[in-house]
Protein backbone atom coordinates (compact mmCIF):
# COMPACT_ATOMS: atom_id res chain seq x y z
CA UNK A 1 0.00 0.00 0.00
CA UNK A 2 3.23 2.03 0.65
CA UNK A 3 4.36 1.44 -2.85
CA UNK A 4 0.77 2.45 -4.49
CA UNK A 5 0.85 6.14 -2.30
CA UNK A 6 4.53 6.50 -3.23
CA UNK A 7 3.52 5.97 -7.34
CA UNK A 8 0.42 8.45 -7.02
CA UNK A 9 2.40 10.89 -5.71
CA UNK A 10 5.47 10.17 -8.41
CA UNK A 11 2.00 10.87 -10.93
CA UNK A 12 0.70 13.72 -9.33
CA UNK A 13 3.98 15.39 -9.17
CA UNK A 14 4.43 14.35 -12.80
CA UNK A 15 1.39 15.98 -13.72
CA UNK A 16 2.30 19.48 -11.92
CA UNK A 17 5.37 19.85 -13.54
CA UNK A 18 3.55 18.51 -16.91
CA UNK A 19 0.67 21.76 -16.08
CA UNK A 20 3.28 24.19 -14.95
CA UNK A 21 5.07 23.56 -18.17
CA UNK A 22 2.07 23.87 -20.25
CA UNK A 23 1.40 27.09 -18.41
CA UNK A 24 4.97 27.99 -19.06
CA UNK A 25 3.98 28.18 -23.15
CA UNK A 26 0.66 29.64 -23.09
CA UNK A 27 -1.23 33.16 -22.66
CA UNK A 28 -4.47 33.38 -20.94
CA UNK A 29 -7.03 36.11 -22.28
CA UNK A 30 -10.20 37.39 -20.24
CA UNK A 31 -12.18 39.52 -22.56
CA UNK A 32 -15.25 41.41 -21.95
CA UNK A 33 -17.02 43.03 -24.47
CA UNK A 34 -20.38 45.40 -23.69
CA UNK A 35 -23.21 45.16 -25.99
CA UNK A 36 -22.11 41.82 -27.08
CA UNK A 37 -23.62 38.90 -25.73
CA UNK A 38 -23.23 35.16 -27.24
CA UNK A 39 -21.73 37.45 -30.00
CA UNK A 40 -19.01 35.44 -32.50
CA UNK A 41 -15.12 36.52 -32.26
CA UNK A 42 -12.30 35.36 -34.13
CA UNK A 43 -9.11 35.36 -32.70
CA UNK A 44 -5.63 35.22 -34.55
CA UNK A 45 -2.27 35.63 -34.54
CA UNK A 46 0.01 37.32 -36.77
CA UNK A 47 3.09 35.38 -38.72
CA UNK A 48 5.35 38.16 -39.85
CA UNK A 49 3.21 38.88 -42.98
CA UNK A 50 0.14 37.51 -42.77
CA UNK A 51 -2.42 36.31 -40.42
CA UNK A 52 -3.83 32.58 -39.23
CA UNK A 53 -6.51 32.70 -37.89
CA UNK A 54 -6.79 30.45 -34.40
CA UNK A 55 -10.71 30.09 -33.40
CA UNK A 56 -14.01 31.61 -33.48
CA UNK A 57 -15.26 31.89 -30.07
CA UNK A 58 -17.96 32.90 -28.51
CA UNK A 59 -19.40 35.26 -25.52
CA UNK A 60 -21.55 34.21 -23.27
CA UNK A 61 -24.98 36.00 -21.54
CA UNK A 62 -22.31 38.70 -20.07
CA UNK A 63 -20.48 39.41 -23.32
CA UNK A 64 -17.37 37.49 -21.54
CA UNK A 65 -14.77 34.46 -22.70
CA UNK A 66 -11.84 33.97 -22.50
CA UNK A 67 -9.29 31.85 -24.07
CA UNK A 68 -5.08 30.18 -23.93
CA UNK A 69 -3.11 30.91 -26.82
CA UNK A 70 0.30 28.88 -27.65
CA UNK A 71 3.11 31.44 -27.06
CA UNK A 72 7.22 30.01 -27.21
CA UNK A 73 8.46 31.27 -23.75
CA UNK A 74 11.14 33.79 -25.01
CA UNK A 75 9.58 34.59 -28.08
CA UNK A 76 6.41 37.05 -27.88
CA UNK A 77 3.67 36.87 -30.45
CA UNK A 78 1.25 38.97 -32.31
CA UNK A 79 -2.56 38.23 -31.58
CA UNK A 80 -5.90 39.84 -32.89
CA UNK A 81 -9.61 39.80 -31.69
CA UNK A 82 -12.13 40.81 -34.30
CA UNK A 83 -15.64 40.72 -34.58
CA UNK A 84 -17.52 41.44 -38.06
CA UNK A 85 -14.22 42.15 -39.55
CA UNK A 86 -13.59 45.37 -37.26
CA UNK A 87 -10.55 44.86 -34.85
CA UNK A 88 -11.22 45.02 -31.52
CA UNK A 89 -8.13 44.76 -29.82
CA UNK A 90 -4.16 44.00 -30.86
CA UNK A 91 -2.16 42.39 -28.15
CA UNK A 92 1.70 41.40 -27.70
CA UNK A 93 1.60 38.15 -25.51
CA UNK A 94 4.49 36.47 -23.74
CA UNK A 95 4.61 33.22 -21.79
CA UNK A 96 2.54 33.24 -18.81
CA UNK A 97 1.08 36.25 -19.66
CA UNK A 98 -2.74 36.59 -17.74
CA UNK A 99 -4.38 39.57 -20.05
CA UNK A 100 -7.77 41.14 -19.26
CA UNK A 101 -9.55 43.43 -22.14
CA UNK A 102 -12.32 44.92 -21.76
CA UNK A 103 -13.68 46.26 -25.00
CA UNK A 104 -17.16 47.40 -27.08
CA UNK A 105 -17.50 47.09 -30.24
CA UNK A 106 -16.62 50.49 -32.03
CA UNK A 107 -12.61 49.74 -31.69
CA UNK A 108 -12.01 50.80 -28.41
CA UNK A 109 -10.71 48.97 -25.54
CA UNK A 110 -8.62 49.06 -22.37
CA UNK A 111 -6.16 45.97 -21.27
CA UNK A 112 -4.60 45.25 -17.92
CA UNK A 113 -2.21 42.43 -17.60
CA UNK A 114 0.53 43.07 -20.07
CA UNK A 115 2.80 46.03 -20.26
CA UNK A 116 3.44 45.37 -24.03
CA UNK A 117 -0.10 44.78 -25.01
CA UNK A 118 -0.51 48.72 -23.28
CA UNK A 119 1.75 50.07 -25.82
CA UNK A 120 0.04 48.31 -28.53
CA UNK A 121 -2.98 50.09 -27.65
CA UNK A 122 -1.70 53.35 -27.46
CA UNK A 123 0.14 53.04 -30.63
CA UNK A 124 -3.21 52.13 -32.19
CA UNK A 125 -5.03 54.78 -30.98
CA UNK A 126 -2.07 57.51 -32.33
CA UNK A 127 -1.78 55.82 -35.31
CA UNK A 128 -5.71 56.23 -36.01
CA UNK A 129 -5.88 59.68 -34.93
CA UNK A 130 -2.96 60.33 -37.59
CA UNK A 131 -5.11 58.21 -40.72
CA UNK A 132 -8.14 60.34 -39.86
CA UNK A 133 -6.55 63.96 -39.51
CA UNK A 134 -4.88 62.60 -42.84
CA UNK A 135 -7.95 61.59 -44.55
CA UNK A 136 -9.40 64.86 -43.14
CA UNK A 137 -6.69 66.84 -44.73
CA UNK A 138 -6.86 64.75 -48.00
CA UNK A 139 -10.97 65.44 -48.04
CA UNK A 140 -10.65 68.99 -47.83
CA UNK A 141 -8.11 68.97 -50.62
CA UNK A 142 -10.76 67.15 -52.69
CA UNK A 143 -13.59 69.76 -51.89
CA UNK A 144 -11.15 72.62 -52.30
CA UNK A 145 -11.42 71.85 -56.21
CA UNK A 146 -9.32 75.01 -58.04
CA UNK A 147 -9.08 77.35 -54.80
CA UNK A 148 -5.29 77.24 -55.18
CA UNK A 149 -4.74 78.76 -51.80
CA UNK A 150 -7.29 76.32 -49.94
CA UNK A 151 -5.53 73.37 -51.54
CA UNK A 152 -2.05 74.99 -50.78
CA UNK A 153 -3.19 75.33 -46.95
CA UNK A 154 -4.38 71.76 -46.93
CA UNK A 155 -1.26 70.44 -48.27
CA UNK A 156 0.81 72.59 -45.66
CA UNK A 157 -1.18 71.30 -42.84
CA UNK A 158 -0.87 67.77 -44.63
CA UNK A 159 3.11 68.05 -45.05
CA UNK A 160 3.51 69.26 -41.14
CA UNK A 161 1.21 66.44 -39.50
CA UNK A 162 2.85 63.59 -41.52
CA UNK A 163 6.31 65.61 -40.24
CA UNK A 164 5.00 65.40 -36.70
CA UNK A 165 3.55 62.07 -36.70
CA UNK A 166 6.98 60.79 -38.03
CA UNK A 167 9.41 62.39 -35.42
CA UNK A 168 6.85 60.86 -33.12
CA UNK A 169 7.31 57.28 -34.32
CA UNK A 170 11.09 57.58 -34.27
CA UNK A 171 11.33 58.92 -31.45
CA UNK A 172 9.16 55.87 -30.15
CA UNK A 173 11.52 53.22 -31.92
CA UNK A 174 14.59 54.86 -30.26
CA UNK A 175 13.09 54.85 -26.92
CA UNK A 176 11.88 51.20 -27.37
CA UNK A 177 14.19 49.82 -28.98
CA UNK A 178 14.10 46.48 -27.16
CA UNK A 179 10.67 46.04 -27.49
CA UNK A 180 8.57 44.00 -30.01
CA UNK A 181 6.15 46.67 -30.25
CA UNK A 182 8.61 48.77 -32.90
CA UNK A 183 7.50 46.16 -35.25
CA UNK A 184 4.07 47.42 -36.53
CA UNK A 185 5.66 50.97 -35.85
CA UNK A 186 7.69 50.39 -38.70
CA UNK A 187 5.17 49.17 -41.12
CA UNK A 188 2.47 51.95 -40.63
CA UNK A 189 1.30 53.31 -43.90
CA UNK A 190 -0.11 56.33 -44.81
CA UNK A 191 -1.49 55.75 -48.29
CA UNK A 192 -1.50 51.86 -50.05
CA UNK A 193 1.86 52.56 -51.55
CA UNK A 194 3.58 55.20 -48.87
CA UNK A 195 5.00 54.09 -45.09
CA UNK A 196 5.63 56.31 -42.72
CA UNK A 197 9.27 55.45 -42.30
CA UNK A 198 10.14 55.96 -46.27
CA UNK A 199 12.85 58.09 -46.33
CA UNK A 200 16.25 56.30 -47.29
CA UNK A 201 17.88 57.56 -44.11
CA UNK A 202 15.48 55.56 -42.35
CA UNK A 203 17.64 52.20 -43.37
CA UNK A 204 19.82 53.34 -40.17
CA UNK A 205 16.82 53.38 -37.86
CA UNK A 206 15.76 49.69 -39.01
CA UNK A 207 19.64 48.03 -37.81
CA UNK A 208 19.58 50.00 -35.28
CA UNK A 209 16.54 48.59 -33.52
CA UNK A 210 16.97 45.06 -35.56
CA UNK A 211 20.32 44.98 -33.86
CA UNK A 212 18.67 46.02 -30.56
CA UNK A 213 15.93 43.33 -30.52
CA UNK A 214 18.48 40.48 -32.04
CA UNK A 215 20.44 41.16 -28.22
CA UNK A 216 17.00 40.06 -26.96
CA UNK A 217 14.98 38.06 -29.03
CA UNK A 218 17.48 36.29 -31.24
CA UNK A 219 15.29 33.43 -32.92
CA UNK A 220 12.02 35.89 -32.70
CA UNK A 221 10.80 35.64 -36.51
CA UNK A 222 9.75 38.94 -36.42
CA UNK A 223 13.33 40.15 -35.88
CA UNK A 224 14.51 38.35 -38.37
CA UNK A 225 12.50 40.03 -40.92
CA UNK A 226 13.42 43.50 -39.32
CA UNK A 227 16.85 42.58 -40.18
CA UNK A 228 16.11 41.96 -43.60
CA UNK A 229 14.46 44.58 -44.02
CA UNK A 230 17.28 46.96 -42.50
CA UNK A 231 19.49 45.03 -44.97
CA UNK A 232 17.49 45.80 -48.22
CA UNK A 233 16.90 49.11 -47.07
CA UNK A 234 20.70 50.00 -46.26
CA UNK A 235 21.90 48.33 -49.50
CA UNK A 236 19.20 50.78 -51.49
CA UNK A 237 20.82 53.79 -48.87
CA UNK A 238 24.26 52.28 -50.05
CA UNK A 239 23.69 52.22 -53.64
CA UNK A 240 21.94 55.84 -53.71
CA UNK A 241 24.79 57.45 -52.21
CA UNK A 242 27.33 56.19 -54.35
CA UNK A 243 25.60 57.42 -57.08
CA UNK A 244 25.11 60.38 -55.58
CA UNK A 245 28.73 60.65 -54.36
CA UNK A 246 30.17 58.65 -58.13
CA UNK A 247 33.32 60.47 -59.64
CA UNK A 248 33.21 61.36 -63.38
CA UNK A 249 32.55 57.72 -64.55
CA UNK A 250 29.22 57.01 -64.82
CA UNK A 251 28.90 53.72 -63.08
CA UNK A 252 29.67 52.10 -59.94
CA UNK A 253 33.02 50.67 -59.80
CA UNK A 254 34.60 47.87 -57.47
CA UNK A 255 37.44 45.63 -57.81
CA UNK A 256 37.75 41.68 -56.34
CA UNK A 257 39.84 38.70 -57.19
CA UNK A 258 40.23 36.61 -60.37
CA UNK A 259 40.51 33.03 -60.27
CA UNK A 260 44.41 33.25 -59.51
CA UNK A 261 44.29 35.54 -56.47
CA UNK A 262 44.84 38.86 -58.69
CA UNK A 263 42.22 41.74 -57.94
CA UNK A 264 40.78 43.03 -60.68
CA UNK A 265 39.11 46.35 -60.72
CA UNK A 266 35.35 46.76 -63.14
CA UNK A 267 37.27 50.46 -64.43
CA UNK A 268 40.14 48.48 -65.56
CA UNK A 269 38.08 46.83 -68.24
CA UNK A 270 35.80 49.72 -69.05
CA UNK A 271 39.19 51.82 -69.94
CA UNK A 272 40.50 48.73 -72.47
CA UNK A 273 37.09 48.21 -74.02
CA UNK A 274 34.21 50.23 -75.89
CA UNK A 275 31.49 48.60 -74.40
CA UNK A 276 31.52 45.96 -71.02
CA UNK A 277 29.06 43.68 -70.26
CA UNK A 278 28.91 43.37 -66.31
CA UNK A 279 27.52 40.24 -65.31
CA UNK A 280 26.62 38.66 -62.15
CA UNK A 281 25.52 34.73 -62.17
CA UNK A 282 25.64 31.56 -59.98
CA UNK A 283 27.59 28.61 -60.65
CA UNK A 284 25.85 26.63 -58.48
CA UNK A 285 22.77 27.02 -61.24
CA UNK A 286 22.85 24.78 -64.75
CA UNK A 287 21.06 26.93 -66.87
CA UNK A 288 23.42 29.80 -66.05
CA UNK A 289 26.22 27.72 -66.81
CA UNK A 290 24.84 26.53 -69.84
CA UNK A 291 24.19 30.62 -70.99
CA UNK A 292 28.31 30.52 -70.39
CA UNK A 293 28.59 28.42 -73.02
CA UNK A 294 25.75 28.09 -75.76
CA UNK A 295 25.45 32.65 -75.54
CA UNK A 296 28.45 34.22 -74.01
CA UNK A 297 30.84 32.49 -75.20
CA UNK A 298 29.68 33.12 -78.93
CA UNK A 299 28.92 36.53 -78.25
CA UNK A 300 32.24 37.01 -77.25
CA UNK A 301 34.09 35.44 -79.97
CA UNK A 302 31.78 37.85 -82.40
CA UNK A 303 31.93 41.05 -80.73
CA UNK A 304 35.42 40.97 -78.58
CA UNK A 305 37.57 42.58 -81.77
CA UNK A 306 35.18 45.28 -82.01
CA UNK A 307 35.83 46.16 -78.25
CA UNK A 308 33.57 44.29 -76.00
CA UNK A 309 34.77 42.87 -73.25
CA UNK A 310 33.18 40.76 -70.34
CA UNK A 311 33.41 41.08 -66.44
CA UNK A 312 31.42 38.14 -65.19
CA UNK A 313 30.63 38.25 -60.86
CA UNK A 314 30.27 35.18 -59.68
CA UNK A 315 27.97 34.89 -56.85
CA UNK A 316 29.45 32.38 -54.82
CA UNK A 317 30.93 31.14 -51.48
CA UNK A 318 32.50 27.77 -52.68
CA UNK A 319 35.49 29.95 -54.42
CA UNK A 320 37.43 26.71 -55.45
CA UNK A 321 34.52 25.19 -57.18
CA UNK A 322 33.99 28.01 -59.21
CA UNK A 323 37.52 28.45 -60.17
CA UNK A 324 37.38 24.86 -61.78
CA UNK A 325 34.12 25.64 -63.70
CA UNK A 326 35.72 29.21 -65.14
CA UNK A 327 38.49 26.49 -65.99
CA UNK A 328 36.19 23.63 -67.34
CA UNK A 329 34.28 25.83 -69.39
CA UNK A 330 37.88 27.89 -70.92
CA UNK A 331 36.24 30.95 -70.56
CA UNK A 332 38.51 33.63 -71.70
CA UNK A 333 36.59 36.82 -70.35
CA UNK A 334 37.35 38.35 -66.80
CA UNK A 335 36.08 36.29 -64.43
CA UNK A 336 35.93 37.56 -60.37
CA UNK A 337 34.53 35.93 -56.96
CA UNK A 338 35.12 37.40 -53.85
CA UNK A 339 33.51 34.31 -52.05
CA UNK A 340 30.68 36.37 -50.12
CA UNK A 341 27.81 35.17 -52.07
CA UNK A 342 24.78 37.85 -52.02
CA UNK A 343 26.92 39.53 -48.79
CA UNK A 344 29.16 40.69 -51.61
CA UNK A 345 29.72 44.26 -51.34
CA UNK A 346 28.94 44.41 -55.45
CA UNK A 347 25.95 42.53 -55.28
CA UNK A 348 24.72 45.55 -52.92
CA UNK A 349 26.31 48.11 -54.87
CA UNK A 350 24.01 47.30 -58.08
CA UNK A 351 21.25 46.07 -56.24
CA UNK A 352 20.81 42.26 -57.68
CA UNK A 353 18.43 40.64 -56.32
CA UNK A 354 17.72 37.83 -58.81
CA UNK A 355 20.70 35.93 -60.49
CA UNK A 356 21.63 36.42 -63.52
CA UNK A 357 21.98 39.91 -63.74
CA UNK A 358 23.64 41.81 -66.69
CA UNK A 359 24.79 45.49 -66.84
CA UNK A 360 26.14 47.13 -69.69
CA UNK A 361 28.59 49.73 -69.64
CA UNK A 362 29.42 51.85 -72.89
CA UNK A 363 31.99 54.59 -73.13
CA UNK A 364 32.40 54.60 -69.79
CA UNK A 365 28.88 55.18 -68.67
CA UNK A 366 26.08 52.53 -67.74
CA UNK A 367 23.91 52.19 -70.36
CA UNK A 368 20.29 51.92 -69.90
CA UNK A 369 19.86 49.32 -72.48
CA UNK A 370 18.19 46.39 -70.71
CA UNK A 371 19.60 42.65 -71.55
CA UNK A 372 18.19 39.46 -70.48
CA UNK A 373 18.92 36.79 -72.92
CA UNK A 374 20.97 36.85 -76.42
CA UNK A 375 18.98 38.36 -78.49
CA UNK A 376 18.47 41.88 -76.60
CA UNK A 377 21.97 41.51 -76.22
CA UNK A 378 22.89 41.40 -79.63
CA UNK A 379 20.65 43.79 -80.87
CA UNK A 380 22.38 46.46 -78.12
CA UNK A 381 25.91 45.57 -79.43
CA UNK A 382 24.91 45.72 -82.91
CA UNK A 383 23.67 49.40 -81.87
CA UNK A 384 27.20 50.44 -79.93
CA UNK A 385 29.30 48.82 -82.07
Amino acid sequence: MGNCRNIFKGVSLLLGVAALASCGRTARISVEVADAPESEFVLMQQNVNRFDVLDTVKTDASGKFSYRVKVEKGNPDFFYIYRNGEKISFLLLNAGDKVSVKADTTGNYSVTGSEESEKLRQIDSDYAAFTASMDSLAAAIEAAGDDADAVSASSREMSKAYTDYYRKCVRYVMENSKSLTVVPVFYQTVSDRFYVFSQDTDALHFKSVADSLSTVYPDSKYVRALKQEADTRARQLELRVRVQTAESVGYLDFEMPDTKGKKVSLSSAASDARAVLLCFWSPDDALQKMFNLDVLKKVYADYKDRGLEIFQVAVAMDKPAWARIVDAQNLEWINVCDGLGQNSPAVRLYNVTRLPACFLIVDGALSDKTVTDEASLRRALREVL
